[in-house]
């Protein structure tokens, strides 16, 4: 790719660097805030003073990172739409958070989740999500986005393990620098770089095939020469049969939402985006703004993936279908014009130091908010930034030491990893956050006996998954392992969130329930309504957001599209 790049190309993203590396100053330096030095509310919250357009700007630029377009362009490669709702079921997610959950969390005040954990149930409940967030960020964030961000230096060009080294330092740098507020004002600018490069790149692939019906014609033709391909009604389809091993739509429709409820409702992750915000209105419109944008990958992330396969089939685009993680970075190395492929790879490095440095400090601010202040409670506001930069720096290498063997479960690709990594460790924490809300009488031993048995099932079922793909372990065909196994994750997730939330609620009838004084901020009270609806603008705008999801889901059904 640096062959075919231009001067022009180097520019633009000389260009981008450089407007990201500015403001990583300006907030280091207070922002708008005239502040000569960062305390610990601004480095962690941003000051709590932000407004819903950076809100939802950073929402989405956080989520979307190099790790989602290359894993849902590969997914469009492969044929395997029904990955795609991921993406449609974040958007009704996301509703959830801006009306259940934001309102909650803002009236406690609280930095991290499991510090809202601790208000609700126990500190032992707090000390579990604090452990199990920080080690879900090395296995499905930190090193998968260092691992795809390293993907796309290779495309380039330059080795595997550089790549991944320029990807820490370049985005460690300025994370450490300015704290969340160079991370949201940076995913602001970065949001709509990668959907300019996407777009792009959707555009002149396109044009290469000669539009969308050549695009389906493309795909039809290859369906008639080769049983084993799919024809365009069922490489558009969003659902597929109960029988299907990899994404059955009973485990779409009732097991991905489970998955979503964790990342896009209690994962600090995200969450700490809505935390930063000035009041539950800009909270609530940037959850909203975002949703919007989030409809948006369906068209410009997996759309180029299935524009790759096309063009691979008409012999106008080099790329092994056996990778077609790499879609994305071939299309822009193969056809992009001068100065528009300089984008294409600014947006791609965009999407990559944005979901970087929002994992950076998410889990810098578990560290050093949810343990090292608990333990020195007296300390000093400067000394908790130090420390949340020393812990971005340990938690890097050991995300790098995770990658080798993140390589051996990446069979699906990046995409079907990530989920079912997710489908492993999400269940116990979604139950205990979303009944917590609105069952009062579920009690702190309930909760933490829910997560720590969940926990073990899902790690058991990840160990052995991994073992016996590695060969370490035989499963014999109609053992109980084997059926184990043979569960599909996201039906998987689905039994064991039901299992954990009946577990709890056995466990808490068995108790005693914690009083009303200390369950005021943390559950909906008598009287009042499970989901504070208003008719508003925001109240249109989610009605709206709401029928667009269901027409996506409409047009690309059976024969929607083909």
């Amino acid at each position: 790719m640096l062959v075919n790049m231009s001067l022009w190309d180097f520019t633009i993203i000389a260009a981008y660097f450089g407007v990201v590396l500015w403001i990583a100053w300006w907030a280091s330096k207070g922002g708008s805030t005239c502040k000569n030095e960062l305390d610990s509310t601004d480095y962690f919250l941003a000051g709590k003073n932000e407004g819903w357009f950076v809100i939802g700007a950073s929402l989405f630029s956080s989520n979307i990172g190099s790790e989602i377009i290359l894993g849902v362009s590969g997914a469009g490669a492969r044929g395997e739409m029904p990955q795609a709702n991921f993406e449609i079921l974040a958007s009704l997610i996301l509703i959830l958070l801006g009306w259940v959950f934001v309102p909650f969390y803002l009236r406690t005040g609280v930095y991290t989740m499991p510090e809202f954990l601790e208000k609700r149930y126990s500190k032992a409940c707090r000390n579990y999500l604090s452990v199990v967030s920080l080690v879900a960020y090395i296995l499905t964030k930190i090193s998968l986005i260092i691992f795809s961000g390293a993907l796309v230096f290779e495309t380039m060009g330059i080795p595997f393990w550089t790549g991944a080294i320029i990807t820490v330092v370049a985005t460690g740098f300025y994370t450490v620098l300015g704290g969340l507020r160079a991370v949201i004002y940076t995913d602001m600018i970065q949001a709509f770089i990668l959907l300019g490069g996407t777009a792009a790149v959707t555009y002149y692939g396109l044009e290469q095939l000669g539009g969308w019906n050549a695009m389906i014609d493309t795909i039809a033709t290859a369906a008639a020469n080769d049983p084993t391909k799919s024809p365009p009604e069922d490489f558009f389809n969003l659902w597929r049969p109960f029988s299907d091993t990899d994404y059955p739509w009973t485990g779409m429709l009732f097991g991905a939402p489970i998955l979503g409820v964790w990342y896009w409702c209690t994962d600090q992750f995200i969450v700490q985006r809505a935390l930063s915000a000035k009041d539950i209105s800009n909270a609530r419109k940037g959850t909203i703004f975002a949703v919007f944008l989030k409809l948006l990958p369906v068209f410009l992330f997996f759309v180029p993936g299935v524009i790759a396969y096309a063009l691979v089939q008409k012999g106008i685009l080099n790329l092994s279908l056996d990778n077609p993680d790499q879609a994305l970075p071939a299309m822009i190395t193969g056809f992009l014009p001068v100065g528009i492929k300089g984008i294409a790879i600014a947006g791609l490095m965009a999407a990559l130091m944005s979901s970087l440095s929002s994992a950076f400090n998410s889990s810098s601010t578990l560290f050093t908010i949810d343990f090292y202040r608990e333990s020195r409670p007296n300390a000093s506001e400067k000394e908790l930034v130090r420390v949340g930069q020393i812990a971005t720096v340990v938690l890097v290498l050991v995300s790098l030491g995770w990658i080798p063997f993140m390589r051996t479960l990446m069979g699906g690709g990046i995409f079907h990893y990530l989920q079912s990594i997710q489908a492993y460790i999400s269940p116990p924490i979604a139950a205990v956050f979303l009944l917590g809300l609105y069952f009062r009488w579920i009690n702190a031993k309930g909760a933490i006996v829910a997560l720590w048995t969940g926990f073990g099932f899902g790690i058991l079922r990840l160990v052995t998954e991994f073992m016996s793909k590695e060969g370490i372990i035989a499963v014999s065909e109609g053992s109980i392992l084997d059926i184990f196994l043979g569960i599909n994750f996201l039906h998987f997730a689905l039994i064991l969130f039901l299992f954990c939330g009946a577990l709890m609620m056995l466990v808490s009838k068995l108790g005693i329930q914690q009083s009303d004084k200390a369950l005021r901020l943390t559950t909906f009270q008598p009287g009042e309504t499970a989901f504070k609806f208003k008719v508003s603008t925001d109240g249109i705008l989610t009605i709206a957001l709401i029928m667009m999801v269901l027409f996506l889901w409409i047009i690309f059904s059976s024969w929607g599209i083909g």
